[in-house]
């Protein structure tokens, strides 16, 4: 598991921007990890179907489509 550590110097509004992102970010990596596990072994569940899946929860889910394509 990557874990990132910063310290700064933020208002409320930009630590409510950075906890959304964070939020989303989750979000998006444990629907694609789920994806990736119900998915039949004869699927082949790769980096392109899960770029895919991506793109789908970002026509699926409006506050997912704040992401840029390399989320």
């Amino acid at each position: 598991m990557l874990i990132l550590e910063y310290k700064a110097v933020v208002n409320k509004k930009q630590q409510s921007a950075i906890n959304e992102a964070i939020r989303t970010t989750q979000f998006v990596r444990n629907k694609t990890i789920r994806y990736w596990m119900d998915a039949p072994k004869e699927s082949r569940v790769n980096k392109i179907a899960l770029n895919n899946y991506s793109t789908a929860l970002r026509k699926e889910f409006k506050f997912v489509e704040e992401l840029n394509s390399m989320a």
